[in-house]
């Protein structure tokens, strides 16, 4: 369902808004917390590699794994220019992960988690996620929180710039427990505009099911996070960073 094929091409011009920087200054608080250096991060579901691309600015090797093919395809073209060691990309899943070696540290931002289709799955990522990282290292994710994928039910929003035109509106299942949101995109052509249109699900994870995932598959020290700040999540907060470390036993492996 998560293809972000209609989206891919437009994605970085819908999304200018995000603090990049910002995320990568919290993600480095964060990597504080390893117990081992941090100099080889995996940004899992990096979508058009803007994360990855500043933190291999900064200095880390990193990869970004990615299953569409589309973002990967703007994620390439967009760190050509870098300077150091370019970031690898891989077309993999989330539940799919399999590296070479292990690496120090693990991210994948921007409610990507949200896309997994429900405890499965997230039990599955968290296993092959613990496969590759190494002992020590830090597991960073954030998810949209169950609150505030309950109240896109039924909104409607509008984004429009000179040449793009993008509506999405948003629909909850309380029984699948699942935010369905549609994209209808209008690109200028001259005098005309070309349509194109994406779909995207959400499944709304609670924090205890989330903690008692990572535990379960040999995460510790999991401590979780409101809104980038360094500080626990406030009732009613709409995304909850999640940072735990890889156990030191190799069960599994």
């Amino acid at each position: 369902m998560n293809t972000y094929r209609g989206l891919a091409r437009h994605y970085d011009t819908l999304t200018a808004d995000v603090d990049y920087p910002g995320w990568a200054d919290f993600l480095e608080k964060l990597f504080k917390r390893s117990a081992i250096p941090v100099h080889t991060v995996l940004d899992l579901a990096c979508g058009t590699g803007s994360l990855t691309a500043i933190l291999a600015e900064r200095g880390y090797e990193t990869i970004g794994a990615d299953a569409s093919a589309e973002m990967l395809a703007q994620a390439a073209g967009k760190t050509l220019g870098i300077t150091g060691i370019r970031p690898l990309f891989i077309r993999q899943g989330m539940t799919e992960l399999d590296l070479y070696g292990t690496v120090d540290a693990v991210v994948c931002c921007l409610d990507s988690v949200n896309h997994l289709k429900g405890p499965g799955e997230l039990s599955s990522m968290f296993s092959r996620v613990k496969l590759f990282l190494a002992p020590g290292g830090v597991f960073i994710f954030d998810v949209n929180s169950a609150e505030k994928l309950k109240g896109l039910d039924g909104e409607l929003f509008l984004d429009e710039r000179e040449d793009l035109f993008c509506a999405w509106r948003g629909e909850y299942s309380k029984s699948s427990r699942t935010c369905r949101l549609w994209y209808d995109i209008f690109e200028r052509d001259g005098e005309c505009w070309i349509r194109s249109d994406d779909t995207v699900e959400e499944y709304a994870f609670e924090v205890p099911e989330i903690t008692g995932a990572l535990a379960a598959a040999g995460f510790e020290d999991v401590r979780t996070y409101g809104d980038r700040k360094m500080r626990p999540p406030k009732p009613g907060e709409d995304r909850i960073f999640y940072c735990s470390k890889r156990g030191n036993n190799f069960n599994g492996r």
